[in-house]
């Protein structure tokens, strides 16, 4: 895909996120699809996270920016935020989408999202129901996971 067939728009959002990146994110197209980002989200320091290096896709549809971007993590992760298809629950990613958010925004929410679980806006009802019942056991889990599976390579 050329990007002489993508909206201008998309072109300098990407251009801005290799340029001048947020930390602890990194997001590249991939070379096949330029709507296709490939992203790598480390966890948050004083996260059960933290330490975890977890890699999520993020597509832009074809009405993106008046659609929100489609994401989900690759990476298993032990939060009740997330189910076990990596799909996020996350309001900017459903009704509350506006097209003056970019991908960096989206990027940024979901890593404040880590920082931060819902257990009261939950898209894995058990993951939730551990984290309110027994936070601390809940992280400690969280933060099992993100050993076995969150690891760099």
């Amino acid at each position: 895909m050329e990007t002489s067939q993508l909206p201008r728009r998309i072109i300098k959002e990407t251009q801005r996120l290799l340029s001048e990146p947020v930390a602890g994110i990194s997001a590249a197209p991939s070379e096949d699809n330029l709507r296709y980002f490939n992203v790598i989200i480390l966890g948050p320091d004083s996260s059960p996270y933290q330490g975890g290096m977890f890699k999520l896709e993020l597509f832009l549809p074809e009405d993106y920016p008046m659609a929100a971007p489609k994401v989900r993590f690759l990476t298993k992760i032990y939060h009740p935020n997330v189910d076990k298809l990596g799909r996020i629950c996350l309001d900017i990613l459903k009704d509350k989408w506006s097209p003056a958010l970019q991908i960096r925004t989206v990027l940024l929410s979901i890593q404040a999202l880590m920082s931060a679980p819902n257990p009261d806006d939950p898209l894995d009802e058990n993951v939730a129901r551990h984290w309110k019942t027994n936070e601390v056991d809940a992280m400690n889990t969280a933060r099992q996971w993100t050993a076995a599976h969150a690891q760099p390579q």
